[in-house]
């Protein structure tokens, strides 16, 4: 019996692995992991190594909302200059293929179009610079939300809408360049003498819009003076001021989402354009005739584009920068006042 005990006692012995002393063990793990981190962090695959080179270019973006990181003072520029380009590029482009070729001619498909303009550069560019894409919304906006946006950006925020709207209107320009040469020659326009402003209203405005101008509907260019224009371009732009402040009020009980709060914008736009258009084509926008006006100017309009026929051309800038203050204080000190 005792020699059994020994001889099983033996042999546990022989069958038990001594254990392995702590750190041995830690440098084991320590090694496991590595090469697992090592495994991820080399791609196995082309299509592997091109996603993490994308991502790598990407610069690690956030994934949701509420993570995205705050942007950049020039990044907020680079989004107003493609949020102004993407405007004049669709709604001046719209204009053109309406003046050139008579399609979504009518003030109601025009007033569509450019709603959803403004609603598009809203929805792309509104994560990172705001959307203003109008001077006359950034002037209000630092005189009336001067915690969210203050007064120092006002004038790099112009320069890089004025950028946006003049490189938009450069490329509908050499799009359309050969259909406009057409159009002139068909029409007997000589560009740069008195009226051009019908082949030059594509790109920048006039009052009365050239469009409507007609011996048979009695409506001349001495209906609209430089004093109306002015008065349709601050109450028009009144309205819209007013209506992005109320669209984006925290207190709004409708409690709009932002993505409609820009289509709102975009309504708003449709609304005014169906309006105002026939009487002054209806601008609202420092930029969108004063970006599109350079390049007329350059283009050969000359005295058509500056100081135009009637010298008017500053009620397009003018009067939105008088109009946005306006609509935004009766929205502040009226409307909301104490709510």
């Amino acid at each position: 019996m005792i020699d059994e005990q020994t001889q099983a006692g033996q042999g546990q012995q022989g069958a038990h692995v001594t254990p392995e002393a702590p750190e041995a063990v830690s440098m084991h793990i320590q090694a496991n992991e590595k090469e697992v981190q090592s495994t991820k962090s080399s791609p196995a695959t082309l299509q592997e190594r091109y996603a993490a080179f994308i991502v790598g270019l990407r610069d690690d973006p956030t994934e949701s909302p509420d993570e995205m990181r705050k942007p950049t003072f020039i990044r907020e520029l680079i989004a107003e200059i493609i949020g102004c380009f993407f405007l004049i590029f669709f709604g001046c482009g719209m204009n053109a293929s309406a003046t050139l070729f008579g399609a979504t001619a009518g003030l109601f498909q025009v007033g569509i179009i450019w709603g959803l303009t403004v609603t598009f550069a809203i929805w792309t560019t509104a994560s990172v610079s705001g959307a203003h894409i109008n001077p006359a919304v950034t002037f209000a906006l630092a005189l009336f939300r001067p915690d969210g946006f203050p007064a120092w950006k006002i004038l790099p925020y112009w320069a890089a809408q004025l950028v946006g709207c003049i490189l938009g209107a450069a490329v509908v320009l050499l799009l359309m360049s050969t259909s406009l040469e057409a159009f002139e020659e068909t029409k007997g326009i000589v560009r740069g003498e008195l009226g051009s402003e019908l082949s030059a209203s594509f790109l920048s405005m006039y009052f009365p819009n050239p469009g409507f101008v007609s011996a048979d509907a009695n409506w001349s260019t001495e209906h609209v003076n430089a004093a109306g224009s002015f008065g349709c371009e601050v109450l028009g732009t009144a309205i819209l001021m007013f209506a992005v402040c109320s669209f984006n009020d925290a207190r709004n009980q409708m409690r709009l989402s932002p993505g409609a709060a820009a289509f709102g914008v975009g309504m708003t736009i449709m609304l005014n354009v169906c309006i105002f258009a026939a009487l002054n084509q209806a601008c609202y926008n420092p930029a969108r005739d004063l970006g599109p006006r350079i390049v007329a100017y350059g283009a050969g309009w000359g005295d058509i584009a500056f100081p135009g026929p009637k010298g008017g051309w500053w009620t397009y800038t003018i009067g939105p920068l008088v109009g946005a203050p306006i609509g935004a204080a009766i929205h502040d000190f009226v409307l909301m006042r104490g709510l």
